[in-house]
């Protein structure tokens, strides 16, 4: 391209600025310059220099627009991902806050569900024991009325082995049943 040409609408941020290239082309022309005999000056095509020159200051103000425009669309792009980092960490801060607070919740569910299986299992012993003592005094009392029956019946057999009826008593002849014996069946000796 010449430095005459339309470098067209919006030059690439890739590419070299146009106003830069032909600051460059106009730097190369002087340093090209072929030097007069006996002199430090040179030969330059003054035409030439001044219509690059000319052209870089007319693309210099659309070249510093696209460049101020890129520095707004960074700067721009920056504070977005600046604010969505910023929403993710808040994010991220609430959900582990969260997180906590159930563990928290879960620890102190533990703890209370210990303390009530503690609970229980003591009212458990302790019932457990009641009943164990109530039924220990209810089978001794027990204990207590069959050993009086037991005395009683024993007592009352007593009395009826040591007094033998007699026919008499009870209305009737006595009956010999052979042996000689009374009328009187003892059942321990049967």
């Amino acid at each position: 391209m010449s430095y005459g040409e339309d470098p067209g609408p919006d030059p690439s941020p890739r590419q070299v600025p146009q106003s830069e290239a032909l600051l460059r082309r106009a730097a190369d022309l002087i340093g090209g310059a072929r030097p007069m005999p006996l002199s430090a000056s040179v030969m330059i095509n003054r035409d030439e220099i001044l219509e690059l020159l000319e052209e870089a200051i007319a693309r210099l103000p659309e070249e510093l627009r696209s460049a101020r425009w890129l520095l707004k669309e960074r700067e721009e792009f920056l504070a977005k991902v600046q604010r969505e980092g910023d929403d993710i960490l808040d994010a991220a801060r609430a959900r582990a806050e969260r997180m906590v607070q159930r563990t928290e919740v879960v620890k102190a569910a533990e703890q209370r569900a210990r303390s009530i299986v503690e609970a229980a299992e003591a009212s458990a012993r302790r019932m457990r024991h009641e009943v164990e003592d109530f039924c220990d005094q209810k089978l001794a009392q027990f204990e207590i009325v069959l050993e009086r029956t037991t005395k009683m019946v024993q007592a009352g057999r007593t009395k009826l082995q040591a007094t033998p009826l007699s026919a008499s008593d009870m209305g009737e002849e006595p009956e010999d049943d052979g042996d000689g014996g009374s009328a009187f069946f003892d059942q321990d000796q049967a």
